[in-house]
């Protein structure tokens, strides 16, 4: 019984934070920006990633430019989280809640990672278009388009782990979202700029193997190995129990 009331009191508050995330502009605002800034690199601007300049049907630009917005777009989701409920003092009462510090911050990341999925639907209708489009219609690589949502989506549920941990750190959203976009290029590319600089193979390969780019270039192939699914599994498991010792400290 305790369990099944743990697992209610998850799911209401799963469901708050979806619905405060909406009833403000800045919710709209963040993933009008994302899908504003896409159309227009992959519709509008001239340049390699303009899917109608490209003279073939893909969406590879699509999966190139979206890791770099998500560097913005997982902070943006996820920098209230935490830092709100500190700075107004809400984060006692939440801990004053029958749930424990993982249950509160389990229910705080899907939710973060439902909104970056939902910021992600409507790209689906790029893939729509480029499918219309190819000569003849349907010439698309649906299993790399396939591999490259997952990897994606796989991509920013990371990003989205590092945000809230950092967010549970500070009570300042500017700083929560600054901190947290460093971290994720840090991860996502800092690690690649590192390696170069290593003269040993094995370290090289090594350092290159921690960074997410190797992992997500992996499966964006359409490759679905389990040892980049462990990779990402296992950092988000990481940065969540981060998160929640940083909670069990506000608690005592």
């Amino acid at each position: 019984m305790p369990q099944n009331s743990e697992y209610k009191h998850m799911i209401a508050l799963f469901r708050k934070e979806i619905a405060s995330f909406f009833s403000s502009l800045i919710g709209y605002l963040v993933i009008s920006i994302f899908l504003l800034a896409t159309g227009l690199v992959l519709w509008v601007f001239s340049g390699e990633m303009n899917i109608l300049q490209s003279g073939y049907a893909s969406l590879e630009g699509l999966f190139l430019l979206a890791p770099w917005i998500f560097l913005f777009l997982a902070p943006a989701i996820s920098m209230r989280f935490f830092a709100e409920e500190r700075k107004s003092g809400t984060l006692e009462l939440l801990l004053t809640m029958p749930l424990s510090n993982m249950s509160i911050v389990l229910a705080k990341y899907f939710a973060a990672v439902v909104l970056l999925c939902i910021a992600l639907i409507p790209t689906v209708l790029y893939v729509v278009t480029v499918y219309a489009l190819g000569s003849p219609p349907g010439n698309l690589d649906v299993g790399a388009t396939i591999g490259s949502y997952v990897g994606l989506i796989f991509l920013g549920a990371m990003y989205v782990a590092i945000s809230i941990w950092v967010s549970s750190l500070t009570d300042s959203q500017i700083i929560s979202f600054i901190v947290s976009a460093a971290l994720c290029f840090v991860f996502f590319l800092g690690f690649d700029f590192v390696a170069e600089l290593v003269n040993n193979g094995t370290l090289k390969a090594l350092i290159s193997y921690v960074g997410i780019r190797q992992h997500y270039d992996s499966i964006s192939r359409g490759i679905i190995d389990t040892r980049d699914i462990v990779y990402f599994l296992s950092f988000i498991a990481f940065f969540l129990y981060l998160t929640s010792l940083s909670l069990s400290r506000k608690r005592k």
